[in-house]
């Protein structure tokens, strides 16, 4: 049965975004917004982005990941590589990430390319997470399938006994991913759906910063 949401409407007016206010580099602006966005107290995680990547089956999939760490390098998130995600990177290390922070009307798209972090960045991340986040990722064989809960919670239960005074090892295919970008949009909603876009795209090393129409 259909549904129609043509009522689903609203203005966006809290905000403006010109060329000659952003910053010269986009990690810089991205930094801006991020702590606006943190301070403003509206978002349960300013850190959850969409994750979109072409899987090895030729669709592409989106799906929130958790950005842990940004620089001039670009972002920061960890995962199994054996995961799908892990394997569509593998396949092709062209993705997209994407953050939408609805409580200032703001929203930011990211085109960039994928490499493994360290194996001492990897280890470093896995042992500052809490100790049940550790062995979550010992038990589970992400993306496969699974008979039950039941066999899962059995497994946890079994490792928290052989760890209990004991550091987790990293599992071997589990770590870090930085996305480097070569565009940044950043999307700030205004009235009559004339929204202000943004662009930066990488040229060599300078980064070219164009208004594109809403």
């Amino acid at each position: 049965m259909a549904e129609k949401l043509h009522d689903y409407r609203k203005s966006y007016e809290k905000g403006e975004l010109s060329k000659t206010s952003v910053a010269e580099n986009p990690m810089q602006q991205f930094r801006t917004w991020f702590f606006e966005v943190k301070e403003s107290g509206g978002v349960d995680e300013v850190n959850a982005m969409t994750l979109t990547t072409i899987g090895t089956d030729g669709f592409p999939k989106g799906r929130v990941v958790l950005l842990k760490k940004y620089d001039e390098y670009g972002f920061y998130f960890y995962t199994n590589y054996s995961s799908e995600k892990g394997k569509s990177i593998a396949h092709n290390n062209r993705v997209s990430l994407s953050f939408f922070w609805p409580n200032m009307e703001r929203q930011i798209i990211i085109k960039g390319t994928v490499e493994k972090t360290s194996e001492v960045d990897s280890t470093n991340y896995f042992h500052s997470r809490p100790k049940g986040s550790q062995l979550g990722a010992v038990v589970s064989n992400q993306s496969e399938v699974v008979e039950s809960r039941e066999v899962l919670e059995k497994k946890l239960k079994d490792l928290e006994a052989k760890y209990e005074n004991k550091e987790v090892p990293k599992p071997k295919d589990w770590g870090g991913f930085l996305v480097k970008p070569v565009s940044i949009e950043f999307w700030q909603g205004r009235p009559n759906r004339l929204h202000d876009r943004i662009r930066y795209t990488l040229e060599g090393d300078d980064w070219v910063i164009e208004r594109l129409a809403p």
